[in-house]
């Protein structure tokens, strides 16, 4: 089974972009970021077309996530419990039928945090915080959960091409790492670092400065895995090529392969 996250940067602009790596790749679960969409706007058609399910969850101009699935979605939960006032959509949650048993796929969109000194930040913390509780509930029911998504975060200096120029970004600081490093010790698994040591291994080239040619990357999309899951991690990718294409988005899939085979 392969499960991919992807940062698309507004689904209506990077459409043509994102049929033709379903088709490529062929991911079985998807999970989308930056739609940029209220859910009745999203291009659902081309997708179903190549046989997934789709669920959303959409905000105007700003934010937004969806799964497509190629197995049937038996439960699709918006939004991240732990604040009633948080509106953003950000987080959504499903699960899918096994052989045995069940896989939950959460989406999430973590906040930016930037600038660090407004109440950017505080609030991306917070939602760190909430992250970890939702975690901390589904691992007590020993079943494969996998967190997908852009989480905003620089895991260490391995994961950037200059860590000094982001010393000070939301994305980069302390706070922001222990938090992430706080999620994997509660038993999730980093499955890029499973699988490789290396470094250079991006996932985001900004629109600026010629970073894409320069190669002046860093990774902030992750899929971290609970024991169930990890413990059928085959392999990981990252499909670099795509940032090449003509208007893409700064983000570029990453995907796993899981040992896990659909109802």
């Amino acid at each position: 089974m392969r499960i991919a996250t992807w940062n698309v940067n507004s689904v209506r602009q990077r459409l043509d972009h994102l049929v033709t790596w379903l088709r490529d790749c062929s991911p079985d679960i998807v999970c989308l970021q930056e739609i940029k969409c209220l859910d009745e706007a999203f291009p659902r058609e081309p997708i179903e077309a190549l046989g997934y399910n789709v669920v959303t969850h959409g905000q105007k101009t700003f934010n937004g996530v969806a799964l497509l699935s190629k197995y049937p979605l038996e439960e699709a939960t918006p939004r991240l419990a732990g604040d009633d006032e948080d509106l953003h959509a950000r987080f959504i949650e499903g699960v899918v039928s096994l052989k045995s048993g069940v896989v939950r796929v959460a989406c999430l969109y973590l906040p930016n945090g930037n600038p660090v000194d407004t109440e950017k930040y505080p609030y991306k913390l917070k939602w760190m915080s909430r992250l970890q509780e939702f975690t901390r509930m589904r691992l007590k029911t020993e079943e494969p959960l996998i967190l997908a998504g852009d989480f905003n975060v620089i895991p260490a200096a391995a994961d950037a091409y200059n860590p000094a120029a982001w010393i000070n970004d939301a994305l980069f600081k302390p706070e922001t790492r222990a938090s992430f490093q706080s999620l994997l010790g509660l038993g999730m698994t980093d499955a890029l670092r499973a699988v490789t040591d290396e470094p250079g291994q991006y996932t985001f080239w900004d629109y600026q400065a010629g970073a894409w040619q320069k190669n002046w990357g860093i990774r902030i999309d992750h899929l971290l895995l609970s024991p169930q899951a990890s413990d059928k991690l085959v392999d990981v990718g990252i499909d670099k090529y795509v940032r090449a294409w003509e208007k893409p988005s700064d983000h570029v899939p990453v995907w796993v392969d899981l040992d896990l085979e659909a109802a």
